[in-house]
């Protein structure tokens, strides 16, 4: 081999090494990183949480953040494990993972992905854990319209997808218009939480307690006073009932709605209280769609507010 020869072999086998060098050091960790960019989005506890590129591995606790994910042209890994119908048929096929109020961790582990989507108070305590296993974890709530907005524009962020949630948000803030351009009485009503042997009256701060004012709703339990484990919720007063007589009373629940309409109404008959209400007298007592009430429906929150104006203004 000539001096010449040598000298190019020598140069072509330099400029391999260092290409093969820098391509190394950029090899992505996830499918969505070739860019290299980071995503960096503020939770509703003002933690800022970084993800490099776009996350293709999320797992959902809660059905509001399921159905806003999908909403959104994204998908999960996991989802919450729950009897309420879920808005997409896709999502079905997706490993359970529990809930809010009690987190699978092995299962968790197992779907293995990047970010966690969980609730700002019942989940603050299972940040260490989650991330333990390798999980960046987002603390969101929906007790509000406002709050659901606000999730929807967050995970627009965190998917890249900011034009879809603003469409969304924009879907929302004109249902919202439409309602209250309705020149309708508004109804003095009482939104009770129920399961067989248990009832609450549900709150303004609560979800069902906005969506009951934004309806056209008057909430009789305005003033009531917040339960300590349970801040969007009070306890029943059936004397302040009976004074306030509300023309319609909505009982929601995660549990079997017929059962529990059985159950508030073998309570009502044991107290002929109840009997001098409007509500009961006129047979406006009604069992809510748990999954528009039961808890956060995410994007579906326009059908809740449609439902909620109709029932108050049959």
């Amino acid at each position: 081999m000539s001096k010449y020869t040598k000298l190019i072999a020598s140069v072509l086998l330099t400029s391999t090494i260092l290409i093969a060098g820098c391509g190394a050091a950029t090899v992505p960790t996830t499918t969505n990183e070739a860019t290299g960019e980071q995503i960096t989005i503020t939770d509703f506890n003002d933690r800022a949480i970084t993800v490099n590129g776009v996350p293709d591995k999320i797992a959902a606790l809660s059905i509001g953040e399921t159905n806003i994910i999908y909403s959104l042209e994204g998908s999960l890994v996991g989802r919450p494990t729950t009897d309420v119908p879920l808005q997409w048929d896709s999502s079905y096929d997706v490993r359970e993972i529990g809930t809010t109020h009690e987190v699978d961790l092995e299962q968790i582990a197992y779907v293995k992905p990047q970010v966690v989507l969980a609730h700002n108070i019942m989940n603050e305590k299972d940040v260490a854990k989650l991330e333990s296993i390798g999980a960046k974890v987002v603390l969101t709530s929906g007790n509000s319209v406002a709050d659901i907005q606000r999730q929807i524009t967050l995970f627009g962020e965190l998917l890249q997808k900011q034009s879809k949630a603003e469409q969304l948000v924009a879907e929302i803030d004109s249902k919202l218009t439409e309602l209250a351009a309705e020149s309708k009485a508004s109804v003095p009503a009482l939104i009770v939480y129920g399961a067989p042997g248990t009832f609450m009256a549900a709150l303004p701060n609560s979800l069902a307690g906005d969506l009951l004012s934004l309806s056209g709703g008057t909430n009789i339990a305005a003033d009531y006073p917040q339960l300590a484990s349970y801040p969007q919720y009070a306890t029943l007063d059936m004397e302040r009932i009976v004074k306030s007589n509300p023309q319609a009373i909505f009982i929601m629940t995660h549990a079997d709605p017929d059962d529990v309409k059985d159950s508030f109404i073998r309570e009502m008959e044991a107290s002929s209280a109840w009997n001098s209400i409007d509500a009961v007298k006129n047979g406006r007592i009604e069992v809510l769609p748990a999954e528009l009430f039961g808890s956060n429906p995410g994007t579906r929150i326009t059908e809740s507010l449609d439902y909620m104006s109709k029932a108050l203004h049959p």
